[in-house]
């Protein structure tokens, strides 16, 4: 019967597990919630791994929480309204229900930030063109088309220096290595799209391959953007350099080293949990 029952706080605290800050004196300003997966791409694992380990140390210097769980099932109304922040780190929901409910969820007014993988879709893959509303309404980029390789800098520019989340932020800056993605839609056209930073043409050549199609050498690719009809930004960034080649699985580089792409990060969340006339170092 022992057994059984250590069996059971075993699995208890291991599945679905809901990883909170350490708790603090004061109330927080505003609550964190990000959802992940962590699963296949060790590139996506390592940054969904530097993520919990950077976003809590700034809750605790900004005075907000944030919480963290691989529970995707916590996509549910009751769940969501404890939360002024969602985060989607390196995946989206998949379910009916939890899609459902995200979507309320922003329609109430909610915020988010996504990075990198959380808005891909590609016909025919594991992760299918199967949700209208969120690749081509509240994202506005459509389907994934290509990306560069290897994960490599790129030097961003503002494109919108007006908004909060650009406060403080050069007109231009060199980011930490990424896998950039070129998507089947041009924000530009889109009137409910707010393009933040884009890739600065002296980035070119971007990427090393070896493929060719691997390696940009011109055109226009947003890296950062909002929708206007909701509390929103996504960031292309989110997939650190791993050694594939040789098997290894080392991490080349991390993407929260970067003090500028932290401070835009930074300057994002807190004005989504409804602090951005306040500020912030990002370290």
């Amino acid at each position: 019967m022992k057994t059984i029952q250590r069996l059971f706080l075993f699995l208890f605290a291991t599945l679905g597990v809901i990883h909170q800050c350490p708790a603090q004196k004061d109330q927080p300003a505003f609550k964190v919630i990000a959802f992940f997966t962590a699963r296949n791409d060790p590139a996506h694992i390592s940054f969904v791994h530097e993520a919990n380990k950077w976003f809590p140390a700034m809750a605790l210097k900004y005075h907000f929480r944030y919480d963290s769980t691989n529970n995707w099932n916590n996509l549910n109304d009751t769940f969501l309204a404890r939360y002024h922040v969602v985060l989607f780190l390196d995946t989206r929901p998949e379910t009916p229900e939890q899609r459902k409910a995200f979507e309320a969820y922003m329609q109430r007014g909610g915020g988010w930030m996504g990075f990198h993988f959380a808005a891909f879709a590609l016909p025919g893959s594991a992760v299918p063109d199967n949700w209208p509303w969120y690749h081509n309404q509240f994202l506005g980029s459509g389907n994934y088309v290509s990306n560069t390789w290897r994960p490599t800098a790129a030097v961003l520019k503002t494109e919108l220096k007006k908004h909060p989340a650009l406060k403080g932020i050069p007109a231009s800056f060199r980011t930490a290595p990424n896998e950039w993605y070129r998507w089947q839609h041009d924000l530009r056209k889109n009137p409910d799209i707010d393009i933040l930073l884009s890739i600065d043409s002296s980035s070119f050549p971007l990427g090393t391959g070896p493929k060719p199609q691997e390696i940009w050498h011109c055109g226009y690719y947003p890296a950062v953007w909002s929708n206007k009809k909701y509390r929103m930004v996504y960031f292309n960034m989110g997939h650190n350099d791993i050694d594939y080649e040789h098997h290894t699985n080392q991490e080349l580089s991390f993407t929260f080293t970067n003090p500028v792409q932290n401070q835009l990060v930074l300057n994002t969340l807190l004005w989504l949990g409804g602090q951005g006339n306040q500020g912030g170092k990002a370290q």
